[in-house]
């Protein structure tokens, strides 16, 4: 890999964790007044409709054979942990959420281990015990398990096993397909439930252009949609088809920095604790996605 191809996959890993670090604060910003349902349901189907002018191309460029597995891909890489995220996010800080979505290299690498044939190094082991250890400890006040915030934050959990699984087949299965064919079909297909949500859930009845604050949500779900997953996705599957699997997991590093950056500067409880946890968890994704044992360099 040349120089200016290395610098090009950095570039897409610096704007994704820019990106993404921001999609936890957008969440939050919806739910304020539409409910999780319809944040999640407005994000797809904002990304589906900034898609559609790509459809029929993309139809033509992916193999038939391919089509299940690239649907399967958007349900499991954005549309259940779109809902799953601000479910969360109505009893936990935008932060926390950032820094749970950390774990998301971990799955990724315990599974490629157990359903793709990923070498089960000892290294890679240890990464995965001590980012789960970091997670327990994350769940923990004063030695005790906060079941409170527990309880809600186990969906950001489910969606990083659920992005896991996505990373593993995308970059198995699926790297002679154009990226924006890929992002397409599978954002393009899931508008019609988004609209079935989000009737049931009566967003159109309520919906009102003189309501600053109703519009104002439904903005942030929008850029959500647009930017945190049309546009971040099609960059995503790029880096992983041009970078490989692990390094495109490994975004994850910039992501909770990045959200608990607009979570300090919007007010939001913080602590050295939290900031603690989600070093242990960084490091067992290091241990997870390096070559180079730190161990060894720390005996020298």
């Amino acid at each position: 890999m040349t120089l200016k191809e290395k610098l090009f996959n950095w570039g897409l890993f610096i704007v994704l964790s820019f990106i993404w670090g921001s999609s936890f604060i957008l969440m939050k910003e919806g739910i304020r007044v539409l409910s999780p349902y319809q944040v999640g349901a407005l994000r797809i189907l904002s990304a589906g409709l900034v898609l559609v002018p790509f459809i029929f191309r993309a139809f033509k460029q992916i193999p038939r054979e391919k089509i299940l597995l690239v649907i399967l891909s958007g349900l499991i890489g954005s549309f259940f942990p779109a809902f799953l995220f601000c479910l969360a996010e109505t009893r936990i800080d935008s932060a926390l959420a950032g820094i749970l979505n950390a774990l998301t290299p971990l799955f990724t690498i315990a599974l490629g281990i157990v359903f793709f044939q990923l070498t089960a190094e000892r290294r890679k082991i240890i990464g995965i015990m001590i980012g789960l250890t970091g997670l327990l400890l994350l769940f923990t006040v004063n030695g005790h398990i906060d079941f409170k915030n527990g309880s809600y934050s186990i969906y950001i959990v489910i969606a990083t096993f659920l992005y896991g699984i996505n990373v593993n087949i995308v970059g198995r299965h699926m790297k002679g397909i154009g990226s924006l064919n890929i992002a397409t079909v599978a954002f393009v297909l899931l508008i019609i439930p988004c609209l079935v949500i989000l009737y049931v859930t009566g967003y159109f009845s309520a919906f009102s252009i003189h309501n600053a604050d109703f519009l104002f949500s439904t903005a942030a779900s929008s850029i959500l949609g647009i930017m945190g997953t049309a546009v971040a996705s099609i960059l995503f599957y790029m880096l992983i088809k041009r970078a490989g699997t692990l390094f495109s997991s490994m975004v994850t590093y910039g992501i909770p920095f990045v959200a608990v950056l607009w979570g300090i500067m919007l007010g939001e409880s913080i602590g050295s604790w939290q900031i603690f946890c989600l070093t242990i968890i960084l490091f067992g994704v290091y241990l997870t996605s390096t070559n180079k044992n730190p161990f060894r360099i720390l005996r020298k």
